[in-house]
């Protein structure tokens, strides 16, 4: 049965398929934000059908893990566009 874990440096933490690389959020994103047939996603990422539909279920079953893993992605995005827009800073 497929399972769901968290690993401290993989993924950064994120939830994700044990033994891929694949997240809980890049499924979900895929699946229903981009409308993506969940066999289509399965083939994409190289896992079984019943691999996504178990980590569309996790994404429903543990909202707030999903929202501080969103809120994590964000934090970090913001962060990268203020560096990528301030000028470097001087050597001292």
């Amino acid at each position: 049965m497929t399972e769901i874990v968290r690993t401290e440096g993989v993924l950064g933490g994120d939830p994700r398929i044990e033994g891929t690389r694949v997240g809980v959020l890049h499924i979900y994103e895929l699946v229903v934000e981009g409308d993506y047939p969940p066999a289509d996603v399965a083939d994409q990422f190289g896992v079984s059908l019943g691999e996504v539909y178990t980590a569309l279920a996790y994404y429903h079953e543990h909202p707030e893990t999903v929202r501080e893993v969103r809120r994590r992605h964000a934090d970090a995005e913001e962060r990268l566009a203020e560096e990528a827009l301030a000028p470097p800073r001087p050597r001292q």
